[in-house]
């Protein structure tokens, strides 16, 4: 059912933060920092694959998620809703059963056998599609899948995720240099806010996810290796 109320979105994106913190989505460790996909490091860890197991919590996030993507892009703005392999899948066709449309995934790469696919479900030319994922960092890794489904004659031009980093300043114009728009319910400054809110870490646990939070960069750089 498509939901039709739904609080503003500071309002939604202090909830989402407070239900990341009560699922103990949310991991800080600055003693040591967890180890990124790129190889680097960082004391902040998200994993928004947790969220499936928690009904109550699933149930309201995808309620945001599909209110928030339909102000900001349209109530009939799509014909398709597509996951990113594999964590966008669940989460895809959560949204998917909400507005009422066809849902498929993306692959990251083609499966080697049969049709070598990488889309999977029905995607037709000329199709509006958005493509769901639990989160993005710098934005990189969604151009793969949305390139994947516009080789299909269909179009992308908006990405819906949970959870967006917001500490590259890189990520918006990636994005936007491919066309593609960003839609999210909360960042790593709403969870942080909550966090201090909640007295959920110790104080210098949270100063320390601060200093990275507002030069990434640097803070790596000075950890890494």
């Amino acid at each position: 059912m498509i939901p039709t109320t739904y609080p503003d979105a500071s309002e939604i994106a202090r909830l989402t933060a407070r239900m990341l913190l009560e699922i103990g989505a949310v991991n800080f460790n600055t003693d040591e920092p967890y180890t990124l996909a790129s190889g680097l490091p960082s004391p902040s860890y998200i994993d928004c694959r947790k969220l499936i197991s928690y009904p109550r919590i699933r149930a309201t996030l995808m309620d945001f998620l599909t209110v928030t993507v339909m102000r900001n892009a349209g109530f009939e703005a799509f014909d398709n809703i597509a996951g990113g392999e594999t964590a966008g899948i669940p989460f895809a066709a959560l949204v998917a059963e909400r507005m009422a449309l066809p849902m498929t995934y993306v692959r990251k790469k083609p499966k080697g056998y049969g049709k070598n696919a990488r889309i999977e479900g029905d995607m037709s030319e000329g199709q509006r599609v958005l493509l769901v994922e639990d989160l993005t960092t710098d934005g990189g890794s969604k151009l793969s899948f949305v390139d994947a489904i516009r080789d299909t004659g269909a179009t992308c031009g908006h990405t819906a995720v949970i959870f967006y980093y917001d500490i590259f300043p890189e990520t918006t114009k990636t994005l936007g240099d491919h066309g593609v728009a960003l839609h999210h319910l909360c960042t790593w400054w709403d969870v942080l806010a909550e966090a201090k809110a909640q007295g959920a870490f110790p104080k210098d646990t949270l100063d320390e996810v601060e200093k990275f939070l507002k030069s990434p960069r640097a803070w790596q750089e000075a950890r890494k290796g």
